[in-house]
C-alpha cells in the first residue's frame, strides 16, 4: 500500500510540473487510466514550448523506437539475403560489372576531347575496391597504377593520405594530394572522421582497355534494349 501511495504523490508531482498522462505512466509503469485517477484534481500548469518540445521527443521515443528498431532488423535480414544471394562472380559477371562500373564513374572520351587511358575516381572506398579487383582479373599490373587523394582543404587531409593508403596499399604510388578550396558560404555534409575525400585512380598504358571498355559498353546496351541494336555513337558521349 505504501508502494501505491509512492506512486501516487510521485504521479501527483510530474503533474504537477506539467507532464501528460502518456508520459507520467510511462515513467510509473502503470495505465494511463490509473494516472489520470491519481492526478486529476491535480491542476496541469500551460505547457511551455520546452514541455511541447519534451512531450513530442518522448512520444517520438515511444511509439516510434519500437517500429524503427523492427524495421532496422527487417532491413538487415534483407540486406543479408540479398547478399548471400550474389554468391561467388564468375570472370564474365566481374568484367561487365567493371564495364558498367567504370561506364558511370571513369573518364571517358568527349565530342571535344579524346580519353586515352583509364582514370577512376570514387569517394566509396568499397568502389574503389571493387575496381581494383576488375583490374587485377583483366591482368593490368600494379606497376601501372597511381593514385590521387582529392579533398576538401579543410579537411584532416593526412588523414585521409593515411586512410587510402592503407586501403590499396602500402607499396601504392601516390602523387600530390590535390586540396578544394574551402567556401565558407557552402554547407557540407561530408564532413567529420567518416569523410575522407576521393580517391583517383590512373591506369598507365590502358588506351586498349579503354576501347574494350568503350566495345563492351556499346555490347551492354544492345543487349538491355533490342537485340542486334545498333549503338550508334553511345560510345563516345
Amino acid at each position: 500500500m505504501q508502494a501505491k501511495h509512492r506512486e501516487q504523490a510521485e504521479a501527483r508531482r510530474l503533474r504537477a510540473e506539467g507532464r501528460s498522462l502518456d508520459e507520467i505512466a510511462a515513467a510509473l509503469g502503470v495505465s494511463k487510466s490509473s494516472a489520470s485517477v491519481w492526478v486529476r484534481d491535480v491542476p496541469r500548469p500551460a505547457a511551455t514550448p520546452q514541455d511541447r518540445e519534451r512531450r513530442r521527443l518522448h512520444m517520438e521515443e515511444v511509439c516510434w523506437a519500437p517500429l524503427r528498431a523492427r524495421r532496422a532488423l527487417s532491413h538487415q535480414a534483407e540486406r543479408a539475403a540479398a547478399r548471400s544471394a550474389v554468391g561467388r562472380l564468375s570472370d564474365r559477371e566481374l568484367f561487365l560489372l567493371g564495364v558498367g562500373l567504370y561506364w558511370s564513374e571513369g573518364s571517358k572520351s568527349k565530342a571535344w576531347r579524346t580519353q586515352s587511358a583509364l582514370v577512376f575516381i570514387n569517394s566509396d572506398p568499397d568502389m574503389i575496391d571493387v575496381f581494383l579487383a576488375w583490374l587485377r582479373m583483366l591482368g593490368v599490373e600494379r606497376r601501372h597504377l597511381r593514385f590521387r587523394v582529392a579533398i576538401h582543404e579543410s579537411a584532416d587531409v593526412s588523414a585521409a593520405e593515411r586512410f587510402w593508403a592503407g586501403r590499396v596499399g602500402a607499396d601504392a604510388c601516390f602523387g600530390s594530394t590535390t586540396l578544394k578550396r574551402h567556401n565558407p558560404k557552402t554547407t557540407r555534409h561530408n564532413v567529420g572522421t567518416g569523410y575522407h575525400g576521393c580517391l583517383t585512380v590512373y591506369v598507365r598504358r590502358s588506351a586498349w582497355l579503354l576501347r574494350r571498355i568503350e566495345g563492351a559498353w556499346c555490347g551492354i546496351v544492345g543487349a538491355a534494349t533490342l537485340p542486334g541494336a545498333d549503338c550508334g555513337q553511345s560510345a563516345v558521349v
